[in-house]
């Protein structure tokens, strides 16, 4: 007669921030089973022990946390719904300088700002905007135009509305529940950033895994 084994289902998320040294399950993995007892034992399981000074990152195979739970509790029968491999990162509790942080927040935005600011003139430069709306102006009113007329007003405002569409917010307001295009790249960015971690310990054997 076969026995009903309990079966645990577990989810991790790739990247795991931990203030402290001793990782437990639970600190890594999302747990679920029928037994709120036995659930509860398996989330305090330890996993390993980080050092306590400096900053520190390992990747764990999620194949080693079942190994590790098999061994306490050889009898479950654990489903993992979440990523294969976890990215732990330990900041040894430093908490970050917040006129450093403000600084370079500023400095990201100058940087932006004139940068925009640069390539807009510099495209509108190349195409000789100031000729080209001068002479349709002059076509359609048969006056000279200033330099300073309809055209290059509603261009302005157009422009202006034009990159609060594509970036989709203003501050904090939303235009659509849509993520922004550069919430899209962020995300993007942040998955290459992770795949490289977790290839790069795998190539050199420092990620924890099984045998």
């Amino acid at each position: 007669m076969a026995v009903n084994r309990p079966i645990v289902y577990i989810k991790g998320d790739r990247n795991a921030e931990i203030d402290h040294t001793d990782i437990t399950v639970g600190d890594l993995l999302a747990v679920e089973c029928a037994d709120p007892h036995l659930k509860n034992r398996i989330k305090t399981e330890k996993i390993l022990k980080l050092p306590q000074k400096g900053c520190h990152r390992v990747v764990v195979s999620v194949l080693e946390i079942i190994a590790l739970l098999h061994q306490n509790f050889p009898e479950l029968d654990i489903q993992n719904l979440g990523e294969t491999d976890l990215i732990v990162t330990y900041e040894g509790g430093k908490k970050p300088n917040a006129w450093f942080q403000c600084g370079k927040v500023i400095l990201v935005v100058l940087i932006s700002f004139f940068g925009a600011a640069f390539s807009m003139m510099s495209f509108n430069n190349d195409v000789n905007v100031t000729t080209l709306f001068g002479q349709l102006y002059q076509w359609a009113t048969g006056e000279e135009s200033t330099g300073f007329t309809i055209l290059e007003l509603t261009y302005s405002i157009g422009v202006s509305v034009g990159i609060l569409v594509f970036f989709n917010h203003f501050g904090k307001k939303r235009f659509s529940v849509d993520p922004t295009p550069i919430e899209v790249e962020m995300r993007l960015y942040e998955n290459d950033i992770q795949t490289t971690l977790v290839e790069n310990y795998s190539r050199k054997g420092k990620e924890l895994d099984v045998d």
